[in-house]
C-alpha cells in the first residue's frame, strides 16, 4: 500500500506537495546531504537472511550472511553515521554499543504497551528506528516515524534496506506536521520530545488530535523532581543541552495532559537519570550524561538546576 492509502482522514493534497518538497530538499547535491546518501548507497544491495527483533538487542543479519569484505564496509558505513544515540543495535554480526541503552527504555514501557496488532502507530522523533524495530514482533499494520534529522533519516533507511520491514517507514517530518494527520492513529509514541518544544501543551493537542478516538498515547520526558505542578523553564541549556524549553515535574505533565483533553491518564515510571543508562561509548564518543551533572553534587545540573529525572505516561482519547 501506499503511505497515503493508510491515511484517509489526512488532507492528502498538502501532505503530498509537503513529502514531495522535503524529497526534493534531501535530494539536493547538499555535502552534508550526500555524506549520509553515499553510506546508504554503498551497502544498499546488502539483504539480511534473518532478523531478531524480540530480545534487547536489535538483530539484522549475522556475519555469514555477508563476505568478510563487505562486513567491514558495513562497519565503515555504520560508524559513519555516528554518534549512535539510540540502540543496542547487532548489524551482520557488528555490535553497536550506542549512547542510551535504549532497551531499558523499551523494558518500561513493556507492562504498559496497547494492542498494536493492525494498527496505525506513529514514533515522533524515531531517531535510527530502534523502538520501531522492537514493535515489529507486536504486528502493526504502519509504523510512520516522524524524524526531521539527515542523519537519522539516512541511517534508520539504511537499516531496513538491510532488514526489509516493509510495514516501517520514516519521513522527514517532525511533530508540527501531526495537524496533516488528524485522527490517524491508533497509538503514538512521543519518547523525549516534550522538552524540546517551546510549547508543550500546544504539542500535546496536536498529538491528541493525531489519535483516533480511543486512541492511546505513550509519552515519555525529562522531569525534574517534586510534587508541586511546575516546570522549570532554564535560562539557555539544561544539561547542556541547547533547546530544551519547559521542563516539569511529574504532576505538572499529568496536568498538561489532562487539561488537552486526555482521559486516564497514568503514570507508570518515574526514575533519576544515570550514566549506567545514557553514557559515552565507542559508537558515541562525544559528551554525555556524566559532562552534565554537578561532579562535586550529582543532584544538579551543571547549570546548578535539578538534575532530571525520566517519566512514562500512559494516556487515552476518548
Amino acid at each position: 500500500m501506499d503511505l497515503l492509502d493508510f491515511f484517509p482522514q489526512a488532507n492528502t493534497d498538502l501532505l503530498k506537495r509537503l513529502l514531495a518538497e522535503k524529497s526534493a530538499w534531501i535530494n539536493q547535491e547538499k555535502k552534508g546531504f550526500l555524506r549520509y546518501r553515499t553510506l546508504m548507497q554503498t551497502v544498499h544491495h546488502l539483504r539480511a537472511a534473518s532478523c531478531d527483533f524480540s530480545g534487547d538487542v536489535v538483530r539484522i543479519g549475522t556475519a555469514a550472511d555477508v563476505s568478510p569484505g563487505d562486513q567491514q564496509l558495513v562497519r565503515e558505513v555504520l560508524r559513519g553515521f555516528m554518534p549512535w544515540r539510540k540502540g543496542p543495535f547487532s548489524i551482520f554480526g557488528i555490535d553497536i554499543d550506542a549512547e542510551w541503552r535504549s532497551e531499558r527504555k523499551w523494558n518500561r514501557i513493556l507492562p504498559e504497551l496497547p494492542e498494536l496488532a493492525g494498527k496505525i502507530v506513529a514514533d515522533i522523533g524515531c531517531n535510527n528506528g530502534y523502538y520501531m524495530f522492537r514493535m515489529v514482533q507486536h504486528r502493526p499494520a504502519l509504523v510512520l516515524g516522524f524524524e526531521p534529522y539527515v542523519q537519522h533519516y539516512y541511517t534508520f533507511n539504511t537499516l531496513n534496506a538491510f532488514a526489509g520491514q516493509r510495514q516501517l517507514q520514516v519521513e522527514l517530518l517532525g511533530i508540527e506536521h501531526l495537524n496533516l494527520f488528524p485522527e490517524s492513529f491508533d497509538v503514538i509514541f512521543c519518547l523525549g520530545i516534550l522538552y524540546h518544544r517551546p510549547s508543550p501543551v500546544e504539542a500535546l493537542r496536536d498529538l491528541y488530535a493525531a489519535l483516533k478516538p480511543g486512541g492511546c498515547l505513550i509519552v515519555e520526558s525529562q522531569a525534574i523532581p517534586g510534587n508541586e505542578p511546575i516546570a522549570l523553564f532554564p535560562l539557555s541549556t539544561y544539561a547542556k543541552v541547547p533547546g530544551t524549553w519547559f521542563v516539569p515535574t511529574a504532576t505538572c505533565l499529568h496536568n498538561w495532559l489532562t487539561r488537552t483533553g486526555f482521559r486516564d491518564v497514568q503514570l507508570f515510571d518515574d526514575h533519576a537519570m544515570s550514566s549506567e543508562e545514557q553514557r559515552r561509548t565507542a559508537w558515541m564518543d562525544f559528551e554525555s550524561y556524566e559532562d552534565f551533572i554537578d561532579k562535586d553534587n550529582p543532584a544538579f545540573t551543571i547549570e546548578g538546576y535539578p538534575a532530571p529525572r525520566r517519566v512514562f505516561f500512559k494516556a487515552a482519547k476518548e
